[in-house]
């Protein structure tokens, strides 16, 4: 399946906070591959760089193109952040409420809903209040939500650090089912195993600094600099 957001490139991207650089100058070039993990230590800059090519972080310098135009990029993609946001409303209208901003019928979006919450096993829980679900409940609605409306790039900033393993397993064939169904996954992770089993290529970042863009296989078979091998390895990164 075509996906018409592709190929993203970054030229020289850079995002500040008080004079200061976070991350960058980063250059990359995305196409294909169905799922790109980003990888790499803690304050590595794998959220900013998310939040950087999703429009929530604001660039500064440099420039990111996408294949289509702003206005769409906004409409097909999705986000999943690691603390998830929840509407104070029942975990049915949750998955309703982006259905019925892009104008489907009540019925419709309940009936989608439904399916959603099944999917990710929340059926016994619509009628709750969201915010009162446990946080691994939390993040598998806030997976759902995203999702509901097929977007063209979701993308999600360690979205099972407070799941178990079964639900990690769910929420794992949810993401692989979603790739195969032809939405682009770019998502952090600071679990090893759950990268090798999701990603088709590898960002590894250290320092705000891209120091890698492989393929996943080759990544984690022989990463191409020390301090990829020493991370991969389990070493204190510096």
């Amino acid at each position: 399946m075509v996906n018409t957001l592709f190929p993203l490139t970054v030229t020289g991207a850079t995002a500040r906070r008080s004079g200061r650089d976070l991350i960058g100058p980063i250059d990359l070039h995305l196409s294909g591959a169905p799922c790109t993990m980003v990888i790499g230590p803690n304050g590595s800059g794998k959220t900013t760089l998310l939040r950087l090519l999703s429009g929530a972080a604001r660039l500064g310098a440099g420039q990111i193109n996408w294949a289509s135009d702003a206005d769409y990029l906004r409409a097909a993609q999705a986000f999943v952040f690691q603390r998830p946001v929840m509407l104070r409303r029942t975990v049915l209208q949750n998955l309703c409420y982006p259905l019925q901003l892009r104008g489907v019928s009540r019925v419709q979006a309940r009936r989608r809903a439904e399916e959603w919450a099944a999917k990710v096993g929340l059926t016994d829980l619509l009628d709750r209040p969201a915010p009162a679900l446990s946080g691994g409940e939390q993040q598998k609605l806030a997976l759902a939500r995203a999702l509901i409306t097929n977007p063209k790039v979701l993308f999600l900033d360690e979205p099972c650090a407070a799941l178990d393993g079964r639900a990690m397993r769910e929420v794992e064939a949810i993401l692989q089912a979603a790739k195969t169904a032809g939405t682009r996954l770019i998502m952090s992770t600071h679990d090893m195993g759950q990268a090798r089993r999701l990603a088709d290529e590898v960002l590894f970042l250290l320092h705000g600094k891209l120091h890698e863009h492989t393929p996943a296989a080759e990544f984690f078979a022989a990463p191409q600099t020390p301090q990829a091998a020493a991370f991969l390895n389990g070493d204190i990164v510096e």
